[in-house]
């Protein structure tokens, strides 16, 4: 029997330490807040995705009262790029959250199911995406998304 362990490095900074293009991809996924609907939750996630032909794609998490019939902001954007722009490749996805206090003052993590589809559309594109994960007193930068799921499910 062998112990292994898995871990990564990521980047806490302040959002004025990020780069511009990277501010303002975290300011389209604040914007992307507004077109929540979350009626059960009041909880208002946002997320931007940065294509390598410089467009931006945003998306906004959705629910329902049949709870999984909801989707997330990170799946509801990186859907929407892949099905729009099919040959683009996904460079950089911004996440921001808030609440009835305005936004979160750390980062939120993606759910398991943003992962996996995290670590589909990278292996579908043959390029890492970094994640920029928004909190008013502190941001994650992290190079690659497949470094939130180690254990992804895999082709068969």
């Amino acid at each position: 029997m062998k112990t292994q362990t898995y871990s990564f490095s990521y980047t806490a900074c302040s959002l004025d330490q990020l780069d511009e293009q990277d501010r303002a991809l975290i300011e389209k996924a604040k914007e992307a807040t507004s077109g929540s609907y979350t009626p059960y939750s009041r909880f208002q996630v946002g997320a931007a995705v940065l294509l390598d032909d410089g467009t931006i794609v945003t998306g906004s998490n959705q629910e329902n009262a049949a709870y999984p019939s909801g989707i997330c902001a990170e799946r509801c954007a990186l859907f929407y790029a892949g099905a729009h722009y099919p040959e683009a490749h996904p460079v950089t996805l911004a996440i921001a959250a808030r609440n009835a206090d305005g936004f979160t003052e750390q980062p939120i993590s993606p759910c398991g199911a943003c992962r996996q589809v995290m670590v589909e559309t990278v292996r579908r594109s043959g390029r890492p995406m970094r994640l920029l994960l928004y909190g008013t007193q502190t941001c994650y930068a992290i190079d690659n998304a497949l470094y939130l799921i180690p254990f992804a499910f895999d082709e068969f």
